[in-house]
């Protein structure tokens, strides 16, 4: 049961990361813009650090979406190694096949 659980927080967090999205970038500008006066500069950097930490992209970490595992995570299957090598030798991923010898 934990690892739905972290699938759907991965979830949560993602979608956070897409409805801040253009809110973090027009702060980061203008934290980062050093033509613009310190004081709306500071201003910046607190709402930033006002928003939900979540909403962070660096936040995000691939996960398999059949089991919840964090490492060994294919990016072009998104599933983890373990989850690959098993519809693999059943036969459920097309064109992957379990050669033995």
């Amino acid at each position: 049961m934990a690892k739905k659980a972290m699938i759907e927080r991965e979830k949560k967090r993602q979608k956070l990361v897409e409805k801040y999205a253009a809110k973090r970038a027009s702060l980061k500008e203008i934290v980062n813009d050093e033509s613009k006066p310190m004081e709306e500069r500071f201003r910046a950097s607190l709402k930033l650090a006002k928003l939900p930490r979540n909403s962070s992209a660096t936040r995000l970490h691939n996960r398999c979406q059949l089991t919840g595992r964090p490492h060994a995570y294919y990016r072009k299957l998104k599933i983890s190694r373990i989850m690959l090598r098993e519809l693999g030798s059943a036969g459920q991923i097309p064109g992957m096949v379990k050669s033995s010898w």
